[in-house]
């Protein structure tokens, strides 16, 4: 039997626009036990509150793996893995390159080249931050920079890509048939 063949779909929008519902939802349709790997570091209470609230709206069928920068590193091979998200993917590369955007960068493109060696089927969340309000302070400006240049990357290798907005997906790119 020959191997599985990868598949990745991007999911992005703004805050509260409903993709991580939507990457759940697409991720059960697809397997009756998906792989969740959260790529966060909870740094306060704040945030370890909706990490608590995102893992309620889970059950027990997920399998949940937590790693901040070597996901492709992680037993993904053959499964449907939703990996929710790539703001705090980077912003772990971010902190650990001391605010380098190219090295930061580079680190991410490394790992989704890596991810994309793997069979299996591959939801990755991420935010559009560049839809709002401009960053006040060079780091933040820095910051939304990378984040635009990695969803790009991200995007032009993805098979399908989603945008959310109001809880309403808007297909952007569809696979070829």
């Amino acid at each position: 039997m020959p191997p599985q063949p990868t598949f990745l779909q991007l999911i992005t929008g703004g805050a509260r626009s409903g993709k991580s519902r939507y990457a759940q939802q697409l991720a059960r349709a697809w397997s009756p036990n998906p792989v969740y790997v959260a790529t966060a570091q909870v740094w306060d209470d704040e945030f370890a509150g909706r990490v608590d609230r995102h893992r309620h709206d889970r059950g027990p069928e997920w399998t949940v793996l937590e790693e901040p920068r070597h996901v492709s590193r992680l037993p993904l091979a053959s499964r449907v893995v939703l990996i929710d998200c790539v703001t705090l993917w980077l912003t772990t590369f971010f902190v650990d390159t001391r605010q380098d955007v190219d090295e930061s960068l580079a680190l991410f493109r490394q790992e989704i080249d890596a991810l994309l060696t793997l069979p299996g089927q591959f939801i990755i969340v991420t935010n559009e931050l560049g839809m709002g309000v401009h960053a006040e302070t060079a780091v933040g400006r820095a910051f939304t920079d990378l984040q635009g240049w990695a969803n790009q990357y991200v995007a032009s290798r993805a098979d399908a890509v989603t945008l959310m907005v109001s809880g309403l997906p808007l297909a952007l790119k569809q696979p070829l048939l």
